[in-house]
């Protein structure tokens, strides 16, 4: 353990996961070594060089296995990557770099990302990042690249406004008006549902989407449900049962639920939902996460035994000595890849004890 460095760690677990779905983990392992930069030779045991949020114990990556209905589980990360002196500005810039290199690799469309670009960017950003990445790995295709604003950068109060720019300038604002006029809670309560990202693929094509992510505070399963009843073909009923089975709690005060919005080139209106549980607050460890996530995955017919394998992927740990691992899972509902998601912590630098919950 002394010797071993964060790439090691990280790229242990990965191509690991790369063995689970199937795939060839050369691509994945030379991106991931990519984006870690000098940091991947940081000795794992030292402190994590930045407080990245991208998980609860600092480690700027997280995976996640996508249950899709048509097509084979694909593979993804969560990334922020790190500027030489890591820091809100550097770690934007680092991420800009990264996807220059991978623009010129992979023939990336950056066009509406440099048309809304501007409108992300502050000398005083506030907030503990600029922007995120996803990489997508499905098998036998190049890998798919994904971009998250901090709408939230000038203050949570700003954020309807730069996000309705940014759709004006893609020419998706009425999509935007509509979603927002339905979505959000009425009266004091509109408070508590704040705008935290906002994304878009890097790929052209009436397939390239926008996605915009509504965290809900204090919410009821219902409220949810209200809020994806914006989208035509989403039954609400499914949303709310779905944040029941996975959290089971008659108000989620603790990590927000969170639903995110599909919109494609000339939609007035979103025609995708996603919903994701922060599990990990609702559960007193992840054996608790692990035997509530697998029903889900029965329900909606995929694959349980693929979660286990992707556990043991990346923890050799009892599930019963700790909580976080099984951080998120969320359903996706309309196009373009219907499913569920179940997202897994590195736990690099920690594990988090777990605790007793009362019911």
């Amino acid at each position: 353990m002394q010797d071993l460095t964060v790439l090691d760690h990280l790229g242990g677990q990965l191509r690991r996961l790369c063995d689970v779905v199937g795939m060839d983990p050369a691509t994945p392992i030379q991106l991931l070594s990519e984006l870690l930069g000098r940091h991947g030779s940081r000795p794992l045991n030292a402190p994590p060089a930045w407080p990245s949020d991208v998980s609860d114990d600092h480690t700027p990556i997280e995976f996640s296995i996508a249950y899709n209905e048509s097509e084979p589980p694909a593979l993804r990360i969560l990334a922020e990557a790190f500027g030489a002196t890591p820091g809100v500005p550097a770690n934007a810039l680092a991420t800009y770099e990264f996807l220059r290199a991978q623009s010129a690799r992979y023939g990336l469309s950056t066009t509406r990302l440099d048309a809304v670009r501007d409108l992300f960017a502050t000398e005083h950003p506030q907030g503990d990042f600029v922007l995120w990445l996803s990489l997508v790995f499905r098998n036998g295709r190049p890998p798919e690249f994904k971009v998250y604003f901090n709408p939230e950068l000038t203050g949570p109060e700003n954020s309807p406004r730069v996000v309705e720019q940014a759709l004006d300038r893609l020419g998706l604002r009425h999509a935007y008006q509509t979603m927002v006029s339905l979505a959000v809670r009425p009266g004091e309560l509109a408070r508590k549902d704040r705008l935290t990202f906002f994304a878009l693929d890097l790929q052209d094509g009436p397939q390239a989407r926008v996605k915009l992510y509504l965290s809900h505070h204090d919410a009821r399963a219902e409220d949810v449900a209200r809020a994806a009843s914006v989208v035509d073909g989403v039954d609400p009923a499914q949303v709310a049962e779905f944040c029941e089975l996975a959290g089971r709690a008659e108000r989620f005060t603790g990590r927000p639920l969170v639903g995110s919005y599909t919109i494609t080139q000339g939609a007035d209106r979103p025609n995708g939902y996603s919903v994701y549980v922060p599990i990990r607050s609702y559960v007193g460890d992840d054996q608790e996460a692990r035997e509530r996530v697998l029903p889900l995955l029965e329900r909606y017919r995929f694959d349980p035994a693929m979660l286990d394998k992707a556990i043991s992927a990346v923890t050799s740990r009892p599930l019963e000595s700790g909580v976080g691992l099984i951080a998120h899972v969320s359903l996706r509902l309309g196009p373009p890849r219907p499913g569920m998601t179940v997202y897994l912590s590195s736990e690099a630098y920690q594990v988090f004890e777990g605790v007793s919950l009362v019911r």
